[in-house]
């Protein structure tokens, strides 16, 4: 976060989005297991990710023939790895060259591509199933409304957001980076304003339970018009 002086006030001036992302791993703000890159605990603890690749892999398998999966927002790449020969295609994109850079050289088959991609600026690899885990939670409402706008050219979306649990207030806007909505006791609902996604069905897939106050991680499935 940048600050500059106007009068006796400091105005703070956000980052954009793409250098506080960089600035997440090169400073490993997210924590670290002396990988190159770390996306978190939220991408590598078994009692997190193991029931998440178990239900989306069911879903993936549902179909008589695989789908193409967007997966926006890829980061290390550990889940996406697994879910990868479940897929016709799958396009994995991310905001940090670096990042992007070091999965194309580590991981490697025929219908995979990586991408680096400002989700909320740039136009989307085409796809029948965006994956979306973690990662509007980290972004203004100005860059989610941004991304929301483009799922109506999918067919499902798999979305997956840290939530208080219990009743919160929605949508309580933030600046794009590191932290989320929860110390607002708020979160992502993509289906009531300012998003206000249309669509077809929802089908709660995952809710993980962290306790000790730290929220929920629910993934649902939304199949859109």
């Amino acid at each position: 976060m940048k600050s500059k002086e106007n009068g006796a006030k400091r105005i703070k001036t956000p980052w954009p989005t793409k250098a506080a992302m960089e600035q997440i791993y090169d400073k490993n703000l997210w924590g670290n297991n002396d990988s190159k890159f770390y996306s978190g605990e939220g991408s590598h603890l078994p009692e997190i990710i193991n029931p998440y690749i178990e239900v989306v892999t069911a879903f993936l398998k549902s179909f008589k023939a695989p789908i193409t999966v967007c997966d926006l927002g890829c980061g290390d790449f550990n889940i996406g790895k697994q879910l990868l020969q479940y897929t016709k295609k799958y396009n994995a994109v991310d905001i940090v060259e670096n990042l992007i850079t070091y999965n194309k050289e580590t991981f490697k088959a025929n219908h995979l591509e990586f991408y680096c991609l400002d989700i909320a600026k740039d136009n989307l690899p085409s796809g029948d199933c965006v994956i979306l885990r973690q990662v509007l939670q980290h972004l203004s409402n100005a860059e989610v409304e941004a991304v929301v706008n483009k799922l109506t050219h999918f067919k499902y979306v798999i979305l997956t957001e840290h939530l208080p649990k219990g009743d919160f207030s929605p949508n309580k806007d933030i600046i794009s980076g590191q932290g989320i909505r929860l110390k607002k006791q708020s979160g992502i609902n993509v289906l009531v304003p300012p998003f206000n996604l249309n669509i077809k069905e929802e089908k709660e897939l995952l809710s993980i339970d962290l306790g000790d106050g730290k929220g929920i991680i629910m993934t649902t499935l939304y199949k859109l018009f």
